[in-house]
């Protein structure tokens, strides 16, 4: 069931009864590459999976990363509707989570960062401002081999043909000008010296083969939170939820809550 949040402007899919468990995309890929966690996850929670700003029929915003997590903020309240609230992220999903973290302390009472950081090396930052310049002057079609292997190893997608066509067409579906504005927010990006302001407990997760946030930048995150675990995901990239949905629910699983669902 899709609903409106965030007075009508951001569309996104409920299921599931119990608290509410928000998940938010990616970048490079779309909300379709939560669909393999979502049905195991809806036994327990009530999942809200929101099309970001900009992408699918949520509205764009504007303001930077601060804009995109302060309608983010006001989309979580709605929904949650005052039930204590869990935010999983991944990659770019994973920043605005974070940074929704930070400009709205109380907003959810744990957060899950899937493939984020705080901050981009120079080569990282260099990698956004490139796609960005790509996208501008020949379109997404120009960088779509490029954001396919920020995504997954080229092993996978030699061997996931059809789960390949279908993440390429969901990037290709996305709006160039959202997508050059967040490589702009990315490559200026450094949360660094607002992490001491999330006080909530948070679980830190990379795939090991992760090329987009390599896991030394997760590593740098969990280290600098006050309250955070870190783990990496064996074998994964940029989206262990897609690439692994059962191993990435394992590792997941004991940092969420116990829940009673009937009850809940």
């Amino acid at each position: 069931m899709d609903r409106l949040l965030a007075g009508g402007t951001v569309n996104a899919a409920e299921s599931g009864k119990g608290p509410p468990l928000f998940l938010f995309h990616s970048l490079l890929s779309d909300r379709a590459s939560f669909d393999a966690i979502v049905p195991e996850l809806s036994t327990s929670f009530r999942v809200i999976v929101p099309e970001l700003p900009g992408f699918g029929r949520s509205q764009p915003t504007g303001g930077g990363l601060a804009g995109v997590a302060d309608r983010m903020a006001e989309a979580v309240r709605d929904a949650a509707g005052g039930k204590e609230a869990i935010v999983l992220g991944n990659g770019y999903g994973g920043f605005v989570a974070l940074q929704m973290a930070i400009r709205h302390p109380g907003i959810a009472t744990r957060y899950v960062l899937a493939d984020c950081g705080a901050a981009f090396s120079e080569a990282g930052r260099e990698a956004f401002r490139n796609m960005a310049a790509a996208s501008k002057a020949k379109g997404l079609s120009a960088i779509t081999d490029v954001a396919m292997r920020r995504l997954f190893a080229p092993e996978f997608q030699a061997a996931h043909p059809d789960l390949m066509a279908d993440r390429r067409a969901a990037f290709l579906r996305t709006d160039p000008e959202v997508f050059c504005a967040a490589c702009d927010a990315l490559a200026s990006l450094d949360l660094r010296p607002d992490l001491g302001k999330v006080t909530v407990p948070v679980l830190v997760v990379v795939g090991q083969h992760d090329e987009a946030t390599p896991p030394p930048m997760s590593r740098e995150l969990a280290a600098l939170l006050p309250q955070a675990r870190f783990e990496i995901i064996p074998g994964c990239a940029h989206v262990p939820q897609l690439q692994s949905p059962r191993l990435f629910l394992d590792v997941i699983g004991d940092f969420l809550p116990a829940t009673n669902s009937a009850t809940a």
